[in-house]
């Protein structure tokens, strides 16, 4: 893509937007590759925060045998979210599982309290007895690209707009 249709943007000028679409749509496809390098797609509910001025994702997921040999070889996902008004978002990341259980903790109050506001469940629903539940596992997703388009954009030509990690 052109940078003049695409320029680099700094998060904090999408990240509104990416908030505000995340937590209207509330599910993502999460697509993974297998070791042949063929995608496998499933539905879930991210959690999303801003870090030192950059995304952050968490899963609170099961770790399944098709998710842990999928990451284990190929640790890239992209989570998107589509709504029938043509809003769109998705997040390019590198993922990893997260082991600590201060960490675990503060993932489940984020989804027990909603971040962002109108995403999140009780997750005892999955995995009763709290974070400390052997079942209960934590997927950290670092988002390297994300892509914002707006169905009301698309009738003005108004381009996507991409946020990049600089460091990538």
């Amino acid at each position: 893509m052109s940078t003049a249709l695409h320029p680099r943007l700094p998060y904090s000028e999408i990240s509104d937007e990416f908030t505000d679409i995340v937590s209207a749509i509330m599910y993502a496809t999460m697509t993974t590759v297998d070791l042949r390098g063929r995608p496998r797609s499933r539905i879930l509910v991210p959690i999303w925060q801003t870090v030192d001025d950059l995304p952050v994702g968490w899963l609170a997921t099961f770790k399944t045998p098709v998710k842990r040999s999928h990451l284990a070889g190929n640790p890239h996902a992209t989570l998107s979210y589509w709504s029938p008004r043509q809003d769109f978002a998705a997040a390019d990341t590198v993922t990893r599982w997260v082991e600590d259980a201060e960490t675990k903790r503060e993932v489940w109050e984020l989804y027990r309290t909603g971040s962002p506001p109108g995403v999140g469940y009780d997750p005892e629903t999955y995995w009763p007895g709290g974070p400390e539940n052997p079942k209960f596992h934590v997927l950290r997703m670092d988002p390297f690209r994300v892509q914002v388009l707006r169905g009301r954009d698309l009738l003005t030509g108004r381009p996507a707009r991409i946020w990049r990690d600089p460091a990538s």
